[in-house]
């Protein structure tokens, strides 16, 4: 992690993967700003370095695109030697990763995440996978990078809105893991959000170390791991009701976490007074504290419906990421009616 990592003379260099060639897979809005950069950084690494562009967006992490970064790879005769490199935000990352896991069964890859919520979250762990209409990463494999490289430059010329949504994902190691870190972002959220290098710097360096915590006790989410996907039930469900690429992964995230915390209360596990300082952060972040209506007929059965295809779900039965008190999370159960109660409650119709 540092500034300036992605540019030629960088000392990062040295730690690139050999290979016989390399292929950037990339997006055209982070191709703009640093595509011939990072091909420049590599051509003295790899005899061959190639980029291929794809269209920007969630609703774009499907299979259609993930053939084209194939469409490179055997149109350009690359071997098992090859390296991949994922530069871009989430989605690129996601099926970069799932390319190289399956590509000749299996080559190198390096994430280069250039938003905040891939930095703090999907670039760390190794997940990599493609949405799936009826449902958000179904399809995917754990396979982890060589190399992540960490260009906090690249945060400078990130939109609002994405480091708003990035903001969720660095948010949810506080309630889940570490209440100090939820006490320094309530006194430090303007300092992220106006990028001031030292605090972004330690928000991003403290997330990828709780991430890497968990993800190094359990790497496959048989157990612990599933705690980082606090907030997401719900907000995978937004995203898919919705459609993807309406709200960002991160804004889903962020009302999906008020949501949580909601049924975390109503389970007795944590009292009223964490939620409203839960949701003041998340508000505070720039992020959607309530649940859009999917449905006006049946708002809380279309959310049930999208929750049961969810990867933590049981026999049928939705298991939640949950607040055991402040700064521990569980994974439990809870009956459809209460569920229905939280989303009434949290829905951009229900009670303030």
């Amino acid at each position: 992690m540092g500034e300036g990592l992605i540019a030629q003379q960088s000392p990062a260099s040295c730690l690139f993967p050999l290979g016989s060639a390399a292929l950037i897979v990339t997006n055209e809005t982070v191709a703009a700003h640093y595509g011939l950069v990072l091909e420049q950084a590599l051509s003295g690494h790899y005899g061959v370095v190639r980029t291929v562009v794809l269209p920007d967006g969630e609703q774009y992490k499907n299979w259609q695109s993930l053939e084209l970064i194939f469409d490179a790879l055997l149109r350009g005769a690359f071997d098992r030697k090859a390296v991949l490199y994922a530069l871009g935000g989430g989605v690129i990352g996601d099926m970069t990763g799932f390319a190289a896991a399956t590509y000749m069964r299996g080559v190198p890859f390096v994430q280069i995440p250039t938003t905040l919520l891939a930095q703090v979250d999907s670039s760390v762990g190794g997940k990599t996978a493609i949405n799936h209409p009826l449902g958000k990463n179904m399809i995917g494999a754990f396979y982890q990078p060589r190399l992540v490289l960490c260009d906090l430059a690249t945060l400078d010329t990130l939109p609002a809105r994405e480091m708003s949504a990035g903001l969720a994902e660095v948010i949810k190691y506080g309630p889940i893991a570490d209440m100090q870190f939820m006490e320094w972002l309530e006194v430090s959220i303007d300092a992220v959000l106006n990028k001031e290098p030292q605090a972004l710097a330690h928000a991003v360096k403290r997330s990828c170390e709780i991430k890497a915590w968990v993800v190094g006790q359990d790497e496959k989410e048989s157990g612990l791991r599933a705690i980082l996907n606090f907030g997401h039930t719900f907000g995978h469900a937004i995203e898919a009701g919705l459609g993807y690429g309406q709200w960002l992964h991160g804004e889903g995230v962020g009302a999906g976490m008020v949501m949580a915390a909601e049924l975390s209360f109503r389970l007795g596990l944590v009292d009223t007074s964490f939620v409203s300082r839960l949701k003041r952060l998340i508000e505070r972040a720039g992020l959607p504290t309530r649940g859009p209506v999917l449905d006006a007929a049946d708002n809380a059965g279309r959310y049930l419906e999208l929750m049961r295809v969810d990867k933590k779900s049981e026999a049928g039965e939705i298991r939640f990421v949950v607040i055991d008190g402040p700064g521990k999370a569980a994974v439990r159960s809870a009956p459809d009616s209460l569920v229905r109660e939280v989303i009434d409650a949290c829905c951009a119709y229900g009670p303030h």
